[in-house]
């Protein structure tokens, strides 16, 4: 296995069963992006709220996990691309660069990114074996992600948005933390603290939400009849 500690710097050769989690979390990605007229994916930088910095995407479908990532409680750190594994396997040297480390409150979570219609495809089937084996060896969890759920999606997505907990009044955060909001329907909401202007609640509201200090169906379109709940 390789990682890279800063930009261009290699540490070679360190062996996947015993390479502390502290070093691959303070891994640099792997790969640099670059934009051309042209190219096939949308590559780019996402602020995690999560980290508290910027962290790579190279596709849609990448920045979509991110977002996943982000707006998961359980979720403590992300790094893109955070180390060349490598392996020998009928008589060749493998090597493969996953797409993300995720760290949890439990294990450190593995993820490869890969569209649906690609996984059928035996070179990629063949990667994502060997690295399941070698993530799963170490009692880590290994994940492949293809497209989620388009309303899901779009409904974190537009919650993302409210991420940045600088641009709420902490006051009126703890306000609402405080209010009896459960059962409420969400076009309610704006109305409970009638001391404050109805745009900063409802906006605090779903910042809230991206918190899952309160939680919604988001299995349909997020809209005024959403019934709001405290978290469990």
């Amino acid at each position: 296995m390789s990682i890279r500690q800063q930009r261009g710097v290699l540490m070679e050769d360190r062996d996947w069963s015993t390479a502390p989690v502290d070093l691959l979390q303070s891994a640099y990605p792997w790969r640099t992006f670059r934009w051309y007229r042209g190219q096939k994916h949308y590559s780019g930088t996402y602020w995690s709220a999560t980290t508290r910095d910027h962290v790579i995407y190279e596709s849609r479908l990448e920045l979509s996990r991110l977002i996943f990532a982000d707006f998961d409680p359980s979720v403590r750190g992300i790094v893109a691309q955070p180390f060349l594994l490598k392996t020998v396997l009928g008589g060749k040297v493998r090597r493969h660069i996953p797409d993300y480390l995720l760290l949890t409150g439990q294990v450190p979570v593995i993820v490869d990114v890969k569209p649906l219609h690609r996984l059928s495809k035996p070179e990629v089937a063949f990667t994502f074996d060997w690295t399941r084996l070698a993530v799963e060896s170490r009692g880590w969890k290994y994940e492949v992600w293809s497209e989620p759920l388009a309303v899901e999606l779009e409904n974190i997505r537009f919650l993302a948005g409210y991420r940045r907990d600088w641009l709420f009044s902490s006051e009126t955060l703890e306000e609402l933390r405080d209010a009896d909001l459960d059962g409420l329907l969400l076009g309610q909401a704006a109305a409970v603290l009638p001391d404050h202007p109805g745009h900063q609640v409802r906006s605090a509201v779903h910042h809230l939400l991206w918190t899952q200090d309160l939680v919604t169906d988001l299995g349909r379109p997020l809209g005024p009849s959403h019934i709001l709940r405290r978290a469990a």
